[in-house]
């Protein structure tokens, strides 16, 4: 039987382009302050959905990354993950055309070449597990580009 997860959000704004808000997920009780960003000619003075997006789709790989490489005993560190969203602005069109995931991944020094081999094969498959990639995959393009360290 499915279960649904319900993930409730509160957003409160004030004002027009130079306003400003706070969104506040239920779950963790975190406020974030939100505003137009600079480039679209707000005052950007907090996150916006732009950088969310990338933000989501970044802390999901690297947490499905990790979930992957704990089940398969990957000898992982750590990993660090960054994230280049790309929105195409075509006159008053504005379209979110791709999200770059480049993760290092971090093994420990006694890691076999077997284990490197695994976690640059798991890497460019962890997307494809990631609840958040897979909700906007069918919109924006969805690049891996992983590095991975040994010691």
């Amino acid at each position: 039987m499915a279960q649904i997860h319900p993930y409730p959000v509160k957003v409160v704004w004030s004002g027009g382009r130079d306003g400003s808000g706070v969104a506040t997920p239920e779950h963790s009780g975190i406020e974030m302050p939100i505003a137009v960003p600079r480039e679209f000619q707000g005052t950007g003075n907090g996150t916006n959905p732009e950088e969310l997006l990338a933000s989501a789709v970044a802390a999901c790989y690297t947490i499905t990354f990790g979930i992957i490489a704990a089940n398969r005993k990957i000898p992982v560190l750590g990993v660090e993950t960054e994230a280049l969203g790309e929105v195409e602005q075509n006159g008053a069109q504005f379209t979110y055309k791709k999200i770059a995931i480049r993760p290092t991944i971090r093994l420990s020094a006694d890691a076999t070449d077997d284990h490197v081999k695994l976690a640059t094969d798991m890497a460019h498959r962890a997307d494809g597990y990631c609840i958040i990639t897979n909700a906007v995959r069918d919109k924006v393009e969805i690049v891996v580009e992983p590095r991975i360290e040994r010691g």
